[in-house]
């Protein structure tokens, strides 16, 4: 459906913002898709400005680059929003008043909170340097965080790092928000492999897997705990596997 007169002109400070937030991911296409339920061609058409991002895209993003979301549905609203009417006729002898489209009154509302949201944090969540952003937070909490992966949901912001074991060419650490009441396991690679990433607590096992070409895949999905202990953390590695946990004897090094 072709857009309306007007709307390519909205909708690019909206795809500027995307491209922005996917450079600052450090993602593939591939690991976009991967990590939201939107195909790599699908990613590719709203990168390219030929089909809209649905809500759920725009706010998967942006979760993902660790920046605030509602100022980024700022923009994507606008863009929807249909052209302003033209000024009336300009009577004789009087200037004609300089009007200005609703979209962009509604731009120069939340300019300054996109440009604070899309340099705020890192993947990991990392709060920017004081007066240069708003502080990322948290977008859940306990249950609501369960098999949600630390960097979009921002809890790697004041992760702790509870164990820590190291096995051939790779180290495996159980992390632990505060804030969010969750816990995972990181894998910290030293050369380009395969690997599966898994934390468990009790009959609960949360688990993911990276290809070698994903640089920037580390983390298990989330687990809701009140606290580190009786979590194990797990990750298989080139045919290794090493675990490490609170009340679990430490993987022998390799």
């Amino acid at each position: 459906m072709p857009h309306p007169q007007g709307s390519a002109t909205q909708g690019e400070p909206l795809l500027a913002t995307l491209r922005e937030l996917k450079d600052r991911t450090g993602l593939s296409l591939a690991a976009l898709a991967a990590r939201t339920p939107y195909s790599k061609s699908a990613w590719h058409r709203y990168l390219t400005g030929t089909k809209r991002p649905p809500r759920p895209a725009v706010e998967a993003l942006s979760r993902l680059a660790g920046a605030d979301p509602v100022a980024v549905l700022a923009l994507w609203a606008a863009a929807e929003s249909p052209p302003a009417p033209l000024p009336p006729p300009r009577e004789k002898g009087r200037p004609r008043p300089r009007w200005l489209p609703l979209w962009v009154l509604a731009l120069l509302g939340t300019a300054a909170a996109v440009a604070a949201a899309v340099t705020v944090a890192g993947r990991q969540g990392a709060p920017a340097p004081a007066g240069q952003g708003l502080v990322a937070v948290p977008h859940c909490h306990a249950r609501s965080c369960q098999g949600e992966l630390p960097d979009a949901s921002v809890c790697a912001r004041d992760a702790q790092t509870r164990s820590t074991v190291t096995g051939a060419g790779y180290d495996v650490r159980l992390r632990w928000s505060p804030t969010c009441g969750t816990a995972w396991s990181e894998v910290r690679v030293r050369s380009a492999q395969a690997r599966e990433v898994s934390v468990r607590a009790g009959q609960d096992v949360l688990s993911a897997r990276y290809p070698a070409d994903d640089a920037t895949g580390i983390a298990s999905p989330m687990l809701a705990v009140p606290s580190a202990l009786g979590v194990e953390a797990c990750a298989a590695v080139g045919g290794r596997v090493a675990c490490t946990g609170l009340d679990v004897e430490p993987a022998a090094p390799e």
